[in-house]
């Protein structure tokens, strides 16, 4: 019997009474560092996506008008997930928990209308409450009489939610307690985590955490191996929590700082189900993923290694990625087991290339450390992607040169670039909200020589990167005409988004602020 069959024999599936204390898990799918074989660059989707992957989704919102009609058709009922443009790995693992609790689930990647009573939305973006396509889902499918429920990580401000969307109740935190009684009674006093107006105010019941994470396997599609976020099909929780306090990150703010480990048996028998389902690559999420079984202020290699030999036995190595690591969260076996379990890549979110940007932004972490963590990971033959951001409310142009000459020094082999998104929730958001437009990088023109193409400072300076990034690659880049096409498009959207996102936080600024 090999090792992985051990272990699956070992943990038992999860017993349908624990499941029913389980989950709201609208967790985003991460980038896949190193898969393209496109010119690096970021699109804010993917970069927002890398983020936002370690947030399990958080809130649900209910028509309080339907309510009692739901809890007496509980045995009835049918649920949409609707998912935009991908299946997250919450997504599925909320139709896995509704599924267990004998209700008939079913998954799309596109808007309705849906013939289901209640429709899900897993909304992984703040771009999602602007979306007119999905506020108009939502007011067709209300319009029939049905109830529709959304959950993701804007969760944070439930007042906005409630606002943007029309909807009557918001799931905060950790909605594992939540989710099965709210979908059967709808809004109760006794389901811990929601929130919903109640006349003029917003009434919010504090989130109580899941005591642990068991639950059942994800709801899985039959198509899910036509799915690409750069090169992997699904991306699997190992943990939650980060060590971290990255000031454009929810992670901390909705985990914590403790770090929670799944049963290895568990994470295992998912890689399985996913490979039988026809996934052809499977990547872990969780935020940094050595952080997997951290203990007493200490990393726990040999769980990582465990993990990952694992999931290689299961998918082949080849088809196993773990890409976003934490500089400081490194030793010489987790790299080996990288190179020797995985398709070799590591994904560092390096950020800036400024000391002091980095101290504002909460990293913990320095450049020298960065410059160690790279030539590191070359010493034991793995290619370093690093992700950085723009546009920092208080960066300066010594500061982004300083980004710039780090890349003309460390050649990394992949690079995503993105323009700073004030998260709700986050202190980069309450920054922003305090931050004069004319003091914002990303509503300045650029004085500079992208002057003529129009650009904010936060705009010229992501296009700029991109580029720069292109010409210390290792591997020869040219930037043809199409290529400069496109990352011009890019930061162009990435900026319009962004200052959309900014525009809808500035509208409800005096609660955000207010946010702890």
């Amino acid at each position: 019997m090999s090792r992985v069959a051990t272990i699956l024999k070992d943990n038992p599936a999860t017993t349908s009474e624990k499941v029913r204390k389980r989950t709201l898990h609208f967790l985003a799918v991460p980038v896949d560092s190193g898969t393209s074989n496109t010119p690096a660059r970021t699109t804010h989707a993917t970069r927002h996506l890398a983020v936002l992957s370690r947030i399990p989704g958080s809130f649900i919102s209910v028509s309080r008008q339907t309510t009692v009609a739901a809890a007496k058709d509980a045995d009835e009922l049918k649920v949409r997930i609707l998912s935009p443009d991908l299946y997250t790995y919450g997504a599925m693992l909320i139709g896995g928990i509704l599924k267990n609790a004998g209700i008939e689930v079913t998954l799309s990647k596109s808007a309705g209308p849906f013939p289901e009573k209640v429709l899900l939305l897993s909304l992984y973006s703040t771009q999602h409450l602007l979306d007119p396509s999905i506020k108009d889902c939502i007011l067709q499918h209300k319009k029939k009489g049905g109830l529709c429920y959304a959950g993701g990580p804007v969760s944070s401000a439930p007042e906005m939610v409630l606002g943007e969307l029309g909807v009557d109740a918001v799931v905060v935190g950790e909605g594992e307690n939540a989710i099965i009684p709210l979908v059967k009674e709808g809004i109760s006093p006794g389901i811990p985590g929601i929130a919903y107006r109640e006349g003029d105010r917003v009434v919010i019941h504090e989130p109580v955490p899941p005591s642990d994470l068991d639950r059942p396997l994800p709801l899985i599609p039959d198509d899910i191996g036509t799915q690409s976020i750069r090169g992997a099909n699904a991306y699997i929780e190992s943990h939650r929590g980060c060590l971290g306090a990255c000031t454009f990150c929810q992670v901390p703010r909705f985990f914590g700082r403790d770090i929670r480990s799944r049963k290895i048996g568990d994470v295992l028998r998912e890689v399985a189900a996913f490979r039988e389902k026809g996934a052809k690559r499977i990547s872990i999420s969780g935020g940094t993923g050595s952080l997997y079984c951290y203990r007493d202020g200490a990393l726990n290699p040999g769980a990582f290694i465990d993990l990952l030999s694992g999931m290689a036995e299961i998918m082949g190595s080849s088809n196993v990625s773990a890409p976003d690591i934490r500089v400081d969260c490194i030793t010489d076996e987790i790299l080996d087991a990288i190179r020797k379990y995985t398709i070799g890549w590591v994904f560092f979110g390096i950020e800036s290339g400024s000391d002091r940007i980095l101290a504002q932004m909460g990293k913990g972490v320095t450049i020298s450390q960065v410059t160690d963590a790279v030539e590191a990971c070359r010493a034991h033959g793995l290619k370093v992607a690093g992700s950085f951001i723009v546009g920092y409310p208080t960066e300066t142009d010594k500061d982004y040169e300083e980004s710039r000459s780090f890349l003309a020094a460390q050649c990394l082999d992949d690079v995503f670039v993105s323009i700073a998104e004030p998260i709700p929730g986050t202190p980069l958001a309450k920054l922003v909200l305090r931050t004069p437009k004319d003091e914002n990088p990303l509503y300045q023109p650029t004085p500079g020589e992208y002057r003529s193409l129009g650009l904010s400072v936060a705009e010229a300076r992501c296009f700029d990167l991109m580029m720069e990034a292109d010409l210390y690659k290792p591997r020869l880049h040219v930037v043809t005409d199409q290529i400069f096409d496109m990352y011009l498009q890019e930061a162009r959207k990435q900026g319009r988004e962004i200052r959309a996102a900014t525009e809808l936080l500035l509208r409800y600024s005096p609660t955000l602020l207010q946010m702890g």
